[in-house]
């Protein structure tokens, strides 16, 4: 088969690797429009399942992976003047460069055979019609998927808070929430660490504390210097690290949730952030970009034809991914309706944070779910397992 992947991203990589070594035949060439070693994003965040998942499939990469992560196993949640609490999570985290990630998957791709061009951007299939499968794996903007959006079925729904994605050279050795009142309202961050040299913060308000706090008129250095000053104490006097837009301003966004009402066209396949994006709150993003590429290698291998193979992916993965997308959204939500948490007791707080994706949490008063939540939620689970028996 001979395969083209617009965008290097994870998915189109992985995706190459585990072709090749089901059929090293195969001829593939993934297609990135940026030069070597440009991405943006600092770090990226996974779980320990994600090794598991690596181990079984290709172990030579989930070792390259594992030995370029960081690890923690705890959370430290920061309440501003109210209290700092460790927890000791039990789930193991890890965090990688995304750069890195990216040069460990190209550099495995590469050794299996696999083509990979920078700077050679697809605008348009017709570039790829002697391959038998395209894959989009352009991102959220995907040009190729916006040729055919209405066969696609392309809808995205805008948050609405504002947030930036930053780098420092603070290392966290935990996970961290931090949380910061001001008089416009309040501030908060994630921060994990990604290597021994840097860690990813990323800062989220309201649209009314942005503006609050004059974000909306600060360049990329105001911005950045008022961050440091309002999270001076979880950043312990390091610096944030940005890029900026074109104009001069902090890249300050509004989180865009994509979704397809199908996954191909053709011989047209979408994969990662071009079928679908989860709030970076979940730190989902990466794992599922993976799971896609696992998923349609799969459906490849075990259909008789193309048309067969696409549909199948079609269908399962995307019947797969409906829970993260499920969790990811609520998670998103309950950020939004912070005030309607934060002011309670600090366990309850830091109980709710840790219970933000409960279908259940936005329908029940917050102290009540406190109280009663866990059980409630074992006995939704329940109903919604015999519901699906019948």
């Amino acid at each position: 088969m001979k395969v083209a992947c617009a965008g290097g991203g994870p998915a189109s990589l992985y995706f190459s690797i585990l072709m090749k070594r089901v059929d090293p035949a195969h001829e593939i060439t993934v297609y990135e429009r940026n030069p070597a070693g440009s991405t943006y994003g600092w770090g990226v965040t996974y779980w320990g399942e994600l090794l598991e998942f690596l181990q079984g499939i290709d172990p030579e990469t989930a070792h390259a992976i594992r030995e370029s992560s960081v690890s923690w196993d705890s959370w430290v949640v920061d309440l501003h003047e109210r209290a700092t609490v460790t927890i000791e999570h039990g789930d193991q985290g890890y965090g990688i460069g995304r750069q890195r990630m990216l040069d460990i998957l190209a550099e495995r791709a590469r050794s299996l055979g696999v083509r990979v061009e920078f700077e050679h951007e697809i605008a348009d299939e017709a570039e790829l019609a002697d391959a038998d499968l395209v894959i989009a794996g352009d991102g959220i903007n995907s040009v190729l998927r916006e040729r055919h959006a209405d066969h696609f079925g392309t809808q995205v729904e805008v948050g609405q808070n504002k947030y930036v994605w930053l780098g420092t050279t603070k290392v966290f050795d935990a996970f961290v929430f931090a949380f910061v009142d001001t008089p416009h309202g309040w501030i908060w961050c994630y921060g994990y660490g990604y290597s021994q040299e840097g860690s990813t913060l990323v800062v989220e308000c309201s649209p009314e504390t942005w503006r609050g706090l004059g974000f909306h008129e600060a360049n990329e250095a105001d911005s950045l210097g008022l961050l440091e000053k309002l999270f001076a104490e979880v950043l312990d006097g390091h610096r944030l690290i940005g890029r900026a837009q074109s104009d001069g301003g902090a890249n300050w966004l509004n989180f865009r949730t994509l979704t397809n009402r199908t996954w191909y066209h053709g011989n047209l396949a979408l994969m990662g952030d071009s079928a679908h994006t989860t709030h970076y709150s979940v730190g989902a993003g990466t794992v599922l970009a993976l799971g896609d590429a696992a998923f349609l290698v799969d459906a490849l291998y075990g259909e008789p034809d193309l048309e067969g193979a696409l549909a199948r992916y079609d269908r399962l993965r995307r019947a797969a991914i409906k829970v993260p997308q499920r969790a990811a959204r609520l998670s998103a939500r309950w950020y939004e309706n912070l005030p309607r948490y934060i002011d309670l007791p600090v366990q309850h707080v830091i109980a709710l944070l840790d219970n933000r994706t409960s279908r259940l949490l936005p329908y029940v008063p917050p102290r009540l779910f406190y109280r009663t939540g866990q059980l409630t939620e074992q006995l939704w689970r329940l109903g919604s397992k015999l519901t699906r028996a019948r």
